[in-house]
């Protein structure tokens, strides 16, 4: 490698007083470069699991995808927000309306731009240190303050990522450059959209990986904790310790154009409202139907889990409403958990009454009476599968066929795998 054909802003001339005498910039690069290539997760682990290796591979995420990360109601007119998505640092503002976002480093040398903001003009933002000033809209380096003749002006961008706001969220799209931007409605479950869908909700910071927020959400079995939530009594509703089953029926979608996922109709599942140890009655679940079609009403009617991480809860948590949550990866340890419940509504007063009922029912009695209890097992298992090896010790059962099968379809349809290299 030439001089000339080492990445901008590398002298190799610098290299022995750098890293010593005898270690030369080439050396450097190459070692930095291949490491930045590979996973979080090491390869010796990902070839034992083929059929999820991209799932397991992807501890901060799935890259070329659409992420809310923040509600919109929190960013108002000229303000500029903090926000992380998948380790990467990034700003938000809101400029006439619309919704801007921006890497939080400046490319001179690497500050947060967020450590002091400075805003001069509505279209741009300044770094507090040199004055490298950045255009919202396009990334474009338009000035730079300390040296206003500089040949930098201009030719320079800073990343920028595409956003969008869709039922009071805002939502960031993580791509590659040059990866087209598809459409939002391929990374949201099938009738968040649908424009009589009226949404509220409220997000959490949880401390485990977006993964194991995943697999919480859609295990089959996981109910059990929620036997005692408050949520229960307060609904007048059927609740289940488990179930018995004899078979799996879960209906993959993965047709092109729409999001990719996987449905199990747990109202059709064998039920178990009685907990057995050493043949004795310990502890019962709730039942208030007697008929199938009782249990339409008086239970959750299934759920639908699909990419890049995002679970949809039928007729929870009340008849007619519907629960969408999002586990979105903030760190390899921790993810925002974006909670959000929908109910359908024709005209402005259900909409008024729907969100008077959700700030004072549903997220107390719900949100944090029965999903905080999702959050406490997430972070028990956190100490387990932070280790990576310890995904290979795991001993799953055949009630655990749903998560198996959420693995291997995230590892056929995540659009790329969050590598070290887009950290740097």
């Amino acid at each position: 490698m030439t001089h000339a054909e080492l990445p901008e802003g590398i002298d190799d001339t610098l290299g022995d007083r750098r890293f010593g005498q005898g270690v030369h910039w080439h050396t450097v690069y190459t070692i930095v470069t291949s490491m930045a290539e590979q996973a979080f997760v090491s390869e010796e682990l990902l070839c034992r699991v083929p059929g999820w290796r991209n799932y397991f591979a992807a501890k901060l995420g799935f890259r070329n995808h659409w992420y809310p990360i923040r509600f919109a109601r929190d960013l108002a007119e000229g303000q500029v927000l903090e926000a992380r998505l998948c380790g990467e640092n990034i700003l938000l503002k809101r400029i006439d309306g619309r919704v801007f976002a921006i890497r939080d480093r400046c490319i001179h040398r690497g500050v947060r731009l967020s450590a002091r903001i400075e805003c001069y003009t509505k279209q741009t933002i300044s770094c507090w240190y040199h004055g490298f000033t950045y255009k919202w809209d396009s990334g474009l380096l338009c000035d730079i303050i300390a040296a206003p003749t500089s040949s930098a002006i201009g030719r320079r961008k800073i990343k920028v990522y595409p956003a969008e706001e869709a039922k009071g969220l805002i939502f960031v799209f993580l791509g590659d450059e040059g990866y087209p931007t598809p459409a939002l409605s391929t990374d949201v479950p099938p009738f968040f959209l649908d424009p009589d869908m009226h949404i509220q909700g409220w997000s959490y910071p949880v401390n485990s990986n977006w993964r194991i927020g995943c697999e919480n959400g859609y295990d089959a079995l996981h109910i059990y904790i929620h036997r005692e939530s408050p949520l229960v009594p307060n609904t007048q509703r059927s609740l289940p310790l488990g179930n018995v089953r004899t078979e799996f029926k879960h209906e993959l979608l993965e047709e092109e154009g729409g999001p990719k996922g996987i449905r199990d109709a747990t109202v059709d599942s064998l039920a178990a409202y009685e907990g057995l140890v050493e043949g004795k009655v310990v502890v019962s679940g709730t039942k208030r139907h007697v008929t199938p079609e009782e249990a339409r009403s008086k239970r959750t009617t299934g759920s639908f889990m699909c990419l890049p991480g995002v679970l949809r809860v039928d007729n929870f948590p009340y008849t007619g409403l519907t629960q969408f949550e999002w586990y979105v990866p903030v760190t390899p340890e921790s993810h925002l958990y974006v909670i959000t419940v929908g109910r359908r509504c024709a005209v402005e007063a259900e909409r008024t009454e729907f969100e008077h009922e959700f700030w004072h029912r549903w997220k107390p009695v719900s949100l944090e009476g029965f999903n905080n209890q999702d959050i406490m097992a997430r972070e028990a298992l956190q100490s387990f599968y932070g280790v990576d090896r310890n995904w290979l010790e795991e001993r799953l059962i055949f009630e655990d066929t749903g998560i198996l099968k959420w693995r291997e379809l995230a590892h056929r349809h995540g659009r790329g795998v969050q590598l070290p290299r887009h950290l740097l």
